[in-house]
């Protein structure tokens, strides 16, 4: 079996430091756009309404004046499903991020290890005896 030409090496190498680096932009973007993820849900009547980011945290918390009708019980039903619905739309939006980022990462060649430069010296010897 012929070895590999230093040039075929180097071609090699240069392509993954290449792939590398676009892979850790595409990672960065991803990372910019995660801090920007918020989640919104409402109540079907629009009285209860709320924002949340993509760590779960709530942003914000709009109840309408009419609200205040509702009875203790049910608002605090309304306001835990819309602030539990604002984060649960909010991890899904993360959730697509990450998703479409990590599928990015499935054309990256495999990882060099210590047996690529054992097989290249093996190689020269065998084709200095030869």
């Amino acid at each position: 079996m012929p070895a590999p030409s230093p040039e075929a090496d180097v071609e090699q190498l240069e392509r993954i430091l290449r792939q590398g680096g676009e892979m850790m932009t595409r990672l960065r973007q991803a990372q910019a756009e995660m801090r920007k993820v918020t989640g919104s849900a409402e109540t079907s009547d629009g009285l209860v309404r709320a924002v949340a980011d993509g760590q779960g945290g709530i942003v914000r918390l709009r109840l309408d004046p009419r609200a205040m009708r509702l009875d203790h019980a049910v608002l605090s039903r309304q306001v835990t499903a819309v602030l539990q619905a604002a984060q649960q739309d909010a991890e899904t939006r993360a959730q697509r991020i990450v998703d479409e980022a990590l599928a990015d990462t499935a054309h990256l060649p495999a990882p060099l290890d210590e047996t690529f430069v054992r097989d290249r010296v093996e190689q020269v010897a065998r084709n200095l005896i030869d």
